[in-house]
């Protein structure tokens, strides 16, 4: 039975959506690896980040692939994600 560790809620699938029409290419998320709460879902444009040959690919959202470091996996692999979006500035999220 595979795990999901990752999912997206309709308001995020709709930023995503957003993005993707507005810059005209696909998107990759990949969770930064800060301190305390200064870990964060980051968004990049694909080719814009460069994965490491480490990193984990934990899932996709809204077609998008998210991807952590190794080390930050073996801390969070029993965890869940859910990308959301907030009006306003929000405290840590990149999109």
């Amino acid at each position: 039975m595979a795990t999901s560790r990752v999912d997206s809620t309709q308001a995020a699938n709709e930023l995503i959506d957003r993005l993707r029409k507005k810059h005209g290419s696909e998107l990759m998320f990949h969770q930064s690896g800060g301190c305390c709460d200064g870990s964060a879902p980051m968004c990049f444009e694909v080719g814009d980040f460069m994965v490491g040959s480490r990193d984990v690919k934990i899932g996709e959202i809204h077609g998008c692939e998210f991807y952590m470091s190794p080390e930050q996996f073996e801390y969070m692999q029993h965890s869940h994600i859910t990308v959301d979006v907030v009006e306003g500035r929000g405290s840590s999220f990149s999109i």
